[in-house]
């Protein structure tokens, strides 16, 4: 089995060390860099080549998000895992829409951290339904009410039945869930959601997660796809 290529980025040279000595416990998990701004990234990226990389979001320099922006608008980007200490953040819900896989807390157990650099790697997100509800609560105001009317115009590419699918990952079900849920095949919902993420330009599950609340669509009755 191939190793996971993880870069380390935080400010905070402890932290990068308890990041580096939990991860270096994994046989599966190689760290290939560390960076301590989000200004060394995209060329640590480039000479490292990593499958996942850790950020945090505060930095002096270059934050977090900024440079998952600029990871994320790159050909074949990392997955990226957002690194915070509150996990409903303006900043962290900015991170997710430009496309990073997930985020966990900074007092998280190391396990879980550990476990969630493995399932972004296999293209699994990490976000719960709960905290994606909480993200997009957090961010009210006038801005709400243009992200809906543009999220609906998105939506209205989609067919019925990858509205369905849609509204299934955004209720943070699995592939295997929304199969038996929606009475099609695991591969068959792969495919739709592939068609999702292609027709809509989004890069992961999460940001389907994210659009399908911005138009509101788990507001509305499950199953009210048509």
């Amino acid at each position: 089995m191939t190793a996971i290529r993880l870069l380390l980025v935080d400010d905070d040279p402890l932290v990068r060390a308890g990041l580096s000595l939990m991860m270096g416990g994994a046989d599966d998990i190689e760290i290939v860099g560390e960076a301590a701004d989000g200004a060394e990234v995209e060329a640590l990226v480039d000479r490292t080549r990593p499958d996942v990389v850790l950020m945090d979001i505060r930095m002096p320099s270059v934050d977090g998000l900024t440079a998952t922006e600029r990871l994320r608008a790159r050909k074949d980007a990392p997955q990226v895992v957002v690194l915070t200490t509150f996990h409903a953040d303006e900043q962290v819900l900015r991170a997710l829409r430009a496309g990073a896989a997930g985020f966990v807390l900074k007092d998280t157990p190391p396990a879980e951290i550990v476990d969630a650099v493995r399932r972004v790697a296999t293209g699994d997100p990490v976000l719960s339904p709960t905290v994606t509800r909480q993200l997009v609560e957090h961010a009210v105001g006038n801005a709400a009410d243009t992200r809906r009317a543009r999220a609906r115009e998105r939506v209205a590419l989609l067919n019925d039945r990858e509205r369905e699918v849609a509204v299934a990952v955004g209720r943070g079900l699995s592939n295997a869930e929304i199969a038996a849920d929606l009475f099609m095949s695991v591969a068959t919902v792969k495919t739709h959601v592939s068609r999702i993420l292609a027709k809509l330009d989004l890069n992961n599950r999460v940001q389907i997660a994210l659009l399908a609340y911005d138009a509101g669509l788990l507001e509305e009755p499950e199953g009210n796809g048509h």
